[in-house]
Parts: C-alpha cells; structure tokens; sequence
C-alpha cells in the first residue's frame, strides 16, 4: 500500500465530496494534514514516508480589510519538500494550489506557474493580478498520449473554475487544454476580488494567456504533475479528472 500524504488548508473547499475524491484512490493510504498545522507537521518529517504529496493548498496568505498580506514557509517547510523532491519521489498539485506560497520563489518554479493576487515581476516581466472564473462551461482536450492522460478520450466536458494565470509553458511537457478563450473578458480579476469587488474585470487590461490546464515537469530526481481541475464538487465526481488524478499520482510515483 503507497503513501499518499495530502495537504489542504489556506482556500476553502467543500469537505465531504473532496474526502470521496481522495477515497476513490484505491491502493493508496491517505494522510490529510490541513495547514496552519501541516506546515509544522511537515516540517517536522510527516512527509518521510509518503511516496506522493497531493497538494491542494494555498498557504502563505491572509485575506484582511480588501488587502492581502503573505509570508514565506518555513525552513523546515521549505527543506523538507525539496528533500522528497531529491529522494525521487513525486507530487500532484490541484487548482488553487498554483497560487500558494507566493513568497517562496522556488514554489512556482517547481509548479511550472503561478496564480498572482495582486501585480508582481515574475521572471523578469511585470504582470497583473490573475484572473478566475467560476463553474465554465468548456472541453477538456487531451494534448498529448502520456501515462498521466490514459484511458482518457480525446475530448470531455468539464464544469469548473479555470484561470487566467502565469503559465512558464516553455518548461513543461502540456498534457490537456481548455477549448476556451483565455482572454481578459471571460475572467474577473483576483486583485478586485480582494477589494470586495467581486466579478469585476473592469480597469484590467490582463494579456491573453495560456490554455493549459495540465501538464508534467520534473522536480529534481522526482516529477510534479499539475492538474487545474478541482474547484468543487462537479470537478470532484467527474470520472475523468479522478482518472487524471489517479494516473498522475502513479505516474509521479
């Protein structure tokens, strides 16, 4: 039986249909953590023995009288994931977890994005607040034949958050797109949102972005697999993205 140690916490999500998700994983043995705890936890060596980590966090944010403050993780944090990553074991990040830990440079660069509250210089260019957008409509089309996206078909209907994000698709291997246009007007901005003006896109002239919603990347000797689906419960009991979640987590393994 594998390891699966799991950690949420940071962005709220609806706990009984995500539990299905994570018990419809079959010959895994799950540990939830749940930040603030899983940050010490974690630090203190909860994940030494897990073969995978599923991320489905968003750490390192408070949320406060329309402004946003972040912190860093953890030395301890910090070492301990880069050392499952050195050991040659794996990771699966989900939908929000893009945005997590915004002060720790090294955790986008493991992701291969990022999702951005507010205005920032990432990698040299300076770039908007991100956007979002809540249950939409849209296919999900498989880009590539890979372990992480078999026994999927070419195309499948999906009904889910997607986002308006920093994508470095230059370094990863592109798994699955959103039939969708990733332009400024099909999403809100994050930055608004956090103002108290949610659903807004006005005074927000954000580029057109990149379709990916999946892909892969090597982290270290181990591998990471990102899968943007997941915002809720219709995500949750899609068959096909617990079939993504399933080969990735083998996959990564």
């Amino acid at each position: 039986m594998r390891h699966l140690l799991v950690l949420s916490g940071g962005h709220p999500y609806e706990a009984e249909p995500f539990a299905a998700l994570l018990a419809s994983l079959h010959g895994w043995q799950v540990e939830h953590l749940v930040h603030p705890e899983a940050e010490a936890l974690v630090a203190d060596g909860a994940a030494e023995q897990a073969d995978a980590l599923l991320f489905y966090d968003m750490p390192g944010f408070t949320f406060a009288d329309g402004t946003v403050t972040t912190r860093a993780p953890s030395a301890g944090f910090v070492a301990a994931i880069k050392a499952h990553f050195a050991r040659g074991r794996g990771a699966v990040a989900l939908h929000h977890a893009l945005a997590g830990w915004a002060d720790w440079p090294e955790w986008s660069e493991m992701l291969g994005g990022k999702f951005l509250y507010r205005r920032e210089t990432l990698r040299g260019r300076e770039c908007l607040d991100s956007g979002y957008r809540h249950d939409v409509d849209y296919d999900a089309v498989v880009l590539a034949d890979h372990p992480v996206t078999r026994g999927l078909p070419a195309r499948f209907a999906m009904c889910d958050e997607l986002y308006l994000a920093e994508i470095f698709a230059e370094d990863v291997t592109p798994l699955i797109a959103a039939d969708h246009e990733f332009a400024a007007h099909n999403f809100h901005s994050a930055a608004h949102a956090v103002a108290g003006r949610m659903f807004d896109n006005s005074d927000w002239p954000h580029a057109p972005g990149h379709n990916l919603v999946a892909w892969a990347k090597p982290v270290a000797a181990g591998q990471l697999v990102y899968l943007q689906f997941g915002d809720g419960r219709d995500a949750y009991g899609n068959p096909h993205v617990r079939q993504l979640l399933a080969n990735a987590l083998d996959y990564v393994t």
